[in-house]
């Protein structure tokens, strides 16, 4: 099932209008997590609201938010008066500037979301103005209002559709000199830098975010499904050191040595292709499915129920084994 929209509205550019939906980029739904539980009873932890100083439990009608200002010191702030001055959306995100897309500081970005036209209609409008930041080598800066905030996005083509970034306000972003000047001024020498760069020549790739594998994910799976098979995890062992560097030319030499090393390693024989892996797929003996398989696996058991069949393997488990 597809995600909902986190917010619904319209783009606008001067007077080009289009009904758009805003969709979250990422997810962390499929990854493991964990409740806390009683360890003698097996039980799950909840968790009471109580009052710091007397240690009885207060009820939600009487809880309000308080900003500190001394020790024991709050301002008090009621749910009425933050509605107040809460900004009301105008379901309307207003381009408001081109900028080029080198001029925004990585450290301003927060989270990706996608932008398509809603509906039917609107989708020419929308291709106008997707095109327009496309010709113009730019990024689309505009205002958006998500839960009674107004955000700043940056828009940018992404496929047929539009990827909005939302970034941080200045105060966000702290400076970097209080933590660099403490930074000693080292002179690298040529050799040294030859040496570096002739290393990361050899480590040079395309980007290929496929390739990449969240080992302690894998790790806390393989965990879980041999507690759950009865199987009593291994004793990690002790991790080789590399030992002191004691000169970095040294370190630089067996470096490039070591690169060069494993690109003269033999390559696998051809004919046999690995079978393909797919993300999040492991060959297990209990796989365990992310949430939203999980809830699609229980479905499916639910209707299948008045007919009887023979159990079958994970299709996860199938495909990675």
């Amino acid at each position: 099932m597809a995600p909902r929209a986190n917010w619904k509205g319209f783009l606008r550019l001067s007077l080009v209008t289009c009904p758009v939906a805003l969709y979250p980029a990422t997810s962390d739904t499929e990854k493991v997590s964990f409740n806390q539980i009683n360890k003698k009873t097996g039980h799950r932890i909840k968790y009471a609201k109580v009052d710091a100083d007397t240690g009885e439990e207060v009820a939600s009608e009487d809880i309000v938010k308080g900003y500190k200002v001394d020790t024991d010191t709050y301002i008090e702030v009621s749910k009425e008066e933050l509605e107040d001055i809460a900004l009301e959306s105008t379901h309307t995100i207003e381009i408001d500037e081109f900028v080029p897309k080198t001029d925004i500081d990585s450290r301003y970005l927060i989270r990706p979301y996608y932008l398509v036209p809603d509906g039917k209609v609107g989708h020419d409008a929308f291709a106008v103005i997707r095109e327009t930041i496309r010709s113009m080598n730019k990024v689309a800066i505009g205002r958006v209002v998500l839960t009674n905030r107004e955000h700043i996005v940056a828009l940018e083509p992404l496929g047929q559709g539009l990827m909005g970034t939302l970034l941080r306000y200045p105060y966000e972003v702290r400076s970097e000199k209080e933590y660099f000047d403490d930074i000693q001024n080292v002179k690298v020498t040529k050799d040294m830098l030859d040496l570096a760069r002739h290393i990361v020549e050899k480590k040079s790739s395309d980007f290929e975010p496929d390739k990449f594998e969240d080992h302690y994910e894998t790790a806390l799976i393989d965990l879980i499904n041999q507690k759950r098979a009865g199987i009593r995890p291994a004793a990690k062992a002790t991790p080789k050191t590399g030992g002191n560097v004691i000169n970095l030319m040294d370190a630089l030499k067996r470096s490039l040595a070591s690169e060069r090393q494993a690109l003269a390693a033999p390559k696998a024989v051809k004919g046999k292709k690995p079978k393909k892996r797919i993300e999040g797929q492991r060959e297990m003996l209990l796989p365990i499915s992310g949430k939203r398989a999980a809830k699609e696996e229980a479905k499916a058991e639910t209707k299948a129920a008045p007919a009887k069949k023979p159990a079958r393997s994970s299709a996860r488990a199938r495909k990675a084994g």
